[in-house]
């Protein structure tokens, strides 16, 4: 993402945005997307849209292909502004400040919304930052459906979780969800610190909540799919577990697999960093 994102969001115009909409659109068709095609979507003549798209261009929010036909095509920083566009038009996000949390496949900021100037997060998922071949075979949400766009896949992705999170909350500690579009999540701020950072005085009794709610998640029909001690934030009064968008239901083939997963990370870490042994096959006997 553009680290200069809430600048460039306030100083785009509505035509820009219209001609971000329209190569977001016509990429379902097109690997590129001709000039004409977007110039007919945005209702512009060639000559103006040609003049827009110099200035996205300018600013890095498209890229051009001229070697069989002039072609546009946005990644992740056009999709962050046509989502937070989304969300500011909703009433969702009123303003957007800083980075809060980068991982392999999403970036986090902090942001206010709502009413009464909420604090939240929105989640930018970044699926599409690795190979897409890797994405269409490790990304289980994706089906068969490899023509797809590596935003696309992020866009997915996003579902995913947010229909997890709802699934979910309140009755599992997890992040509350306020609202999704495109490829971002607007959620609540995660409470305390990542469990892998964090040395805890009752380890014991974090490791029994923890459990504690991946057991209500179990009875509610999700497996986180890809739980560790990175995702896991443990706080005075629990913990709260993010990252749901690889999510399986006890009904999935790989369904028993993920979840001995999930449980033997958890054991694993707590076994290397305070020595408490638990046995696997009881703890699963006991959730599930």
């Amino acid at each position: 993402m553009l680290e200069s994102i809430p600048d460039i969001f306030l100083k785009i115009s509505n035509r820009e945005f219209r001609v971000l909409l329209a190569i977001e659109n016509k990429m379902k068709f097109y690997e590129w997307v001709p000039l004409e095609e977007i110039a007919n979507f945005t209702n512009y003549d060639l000559n103006e849209t040609g003049y827009i798209l110099s200035g996205l261009l300018k600013n890095k929010l498209v890229h051009r292909n001229v070697s069989t036909y002039e072609g546009y095509r946005i990644y992740f920083e056009a999709y962050d502004l046509l989502a937070l566009n989304a969300f500011v038009k909703r009433g969702t996000v009123n303003a957007l400040g800083d980075v809060i949390g980068v991982g392999k496949e999403s970036v986090v900021y902090e942001a206010t919304g709502g009413i009464i100037d909420r604090h939240v997060a929105i989640k930018f998922q970044r699926e599409g930052k690795m190979s897409f071949k890797q994405v269409s075979l490790k990304r289980e949400h994706l089906g068969e459906r490899k023509h797809l766009s590596w935003l696309y896949a992020s866009r997915l992705s996003a579902k995913r979780e947010h229909d997890a999170l709802t699934k979910l909350y309140p009755q599992v500690s997890v992040p509350e969800p306020i609202d999704y579009n495109r490829h971002a999540i607007v959620m609540s701020v995660v409470k305390g610190q990542a469990l892998a950072y964090t040395r805890v005085d009752e380890p014991q009794w974090y490791l029994d909540e923890i459990l504690n709610q991946v057991k209500k998640a179990y009875r509610l029909g999700i497996i986180h799919g890809d739980l560790s001690e990175f995702n896991v934030f443990i706080n005075p009064e629990g913990c709260e577990i993010i990252d749901w968008p690889q999510y399986a239901t006890p009904a999935h083939p790989n369904a028993g697999e993920l979840f001995y997963r999930d449980i033997d990370n958890i054991l694993a870490f707590f076994r290397r960093k305070y020595r408490i042994k638990r046995d696997i096959k009881e703890v699963i006997n006991n959730i599930s």
